[in-house]
């Protein structure tokens, strides 16, 4: 029978069951209330004991397969899984795509413990909305449910390749914000004429084309020449986190702004020496964001970033800003919307994949609601 224990120097009770392959467990519940830590303490032997009926069943089915076709069933752990899935994974996306699955899977393994190496087909649903409401203690909705959507992906491919009869991830829910996180906007045009007041010659013309090309930080900071193609006014870049080959018409501010620059013989010249060697040296780019970040504070836009230590390490929830480099990207979309470019088109120029991704990046901007609301009839 459940039961729950507290140690004299923790303010937290410990849920003490027997475990699917009986033995006996402790967990924290993470809980000071006495009545509320029981009730976790009863859910998860209950699920232990669901576990070990279906490890029963389980072992029964596989004895017999043996028996009649000759052949052992192979079950994998979840962490064996996990490794050949990041393996298949990892010619598929960008180099910073892996860095993050595979870090994202390790604190996935962390959480499980012992569980990790059990068959993967053991783990249920309840497990994983512990997994998550874990994440969700310390972490902004937004990381949870990275690391959530990493997890989906993992037992989504565990399912399609048969190595689990059923998804126990498939109706797990992403958390909703119980703050109020700011969402990601557009700039104005006085705003990004702000920004490029307080900006050097390079942050100038990593701005221009973030806003007329509409391509994030790292791969324009990964440019050289042999990207551009003057004569017919082109860009042609293969994007770091989807791999997307993009041959994009420069608008004409930006064609005029690249003959202002001093060109290279040798091609493999960056455009952004800066950055480019900013990205090279992290391998991401979280300190060009970090940059950017000082523009806008120095424009006025936000404020600086207070460099001392607040002592609750890396394990916490950020505090998300409205604007960053990320939001040229959305701008672009929203005036070549606002302009009346077809949806299509937009989505050609940006490099967005689908409809729903697209919608994401679009506002609509005053004038246009203005626009909209005259159009409106009289009573």
């Amino acid at each position: 029978m459940a039961s729950v224990w507290q140690h004299p120097h923790s303010r937290y009770w410990i849920a003490c069951f027997r475990d699917a392959h009986g033995r006996q467990r402790r967990l924290s519940t993470k809980e000071t209330n006495r009545r509320r830590a029981l009730k976790i303490a009863e859910a998860y032997e209950h699920t232990s004991r669901a576990l070990r009926t279906r490890n029963h069943v389980r072992r029964v089915i596989a004895r017999l397969h043996e028996e009649l076709g000759g052949e052992s069933v192979c079950t994998l752990s979840l962490r064996v899984f996990a490794q050949s899935w990041l393996a298949t994974k990892k010619p598929e996306v960008s180099s910073s795509t892996i860095d993050f699955y595979t870090g994202s899977v390790a604190k996935f393994l962390k959480f499980l413990g012992p569980l990790a190496d059990v068959p993967i087909e053991e783990l249920t649903k309840a497990t994983l909305i512990g997994y998550r409401n874990a994440l969700a203690r310390n972490l902004s909705a937004r990381s949870v449910n990275h690391d959530l959507t990493v997890v989906k992906m993992l037992f989504l491919a565990a399912r399609r390749d048969g190595v689990i009869p059923e998804n126990p991830a498939e109706f797990v829910e992403a958390i909703r914000s119980r703050n109020s996180v700011t969402s990601r906007r557009a700039f104005s045009l006085p705003e990004l004429r702000a920004i490029l007041d307080v900006a050097d010659p390079e942050w100038r013309s990593m701005i221009m084309f973030g806003l007329y090309t509409g391509q994030r930080i790292s791969d324009i900071a990964s440019l050289t020449w042999s990207n551009i193609d003057p004569q017919k006014g082109e860009l042609r870049l293969t994007t770091r986190k989807t791999g997307k080959r993009l041959i994009l018409p420069l608008a004409e501010p930006l064609l005029r702004h690249l003959e202002s620059l001093s060109s290279s013989e040798d091609l493999a010249t960056p455009l952004h020496p800066r950055a480019s060697r900013v990205l090279k040296e992290q391998g991401r780019s979280g300190a060009l964001s970090n940059q950017f970040a000082a523009l806008l504070a120095d424009a006025g836009l936000r404020q600086h970033k207070s460099h001392r230590s607040t002592g609750k390490g890396r394990g916490v929830a950020r505090v998300a800003s409205e604007l960053g480099f990320h939001c040229l990207r959305k701008t672009a979309t929203t005036l070549l919307h606002e302009a009346g470019i077809p949806q299509a088109v937009v989505m050609a120029l940006i490099g967005h994949d689908s409809p729903e991704v697209h919608d994401i990046y679009i506002a609509v901007g005053k004038e246009a609601l203005t626009k909209a609301a005259a159009c409106l009839p009289e009573l």
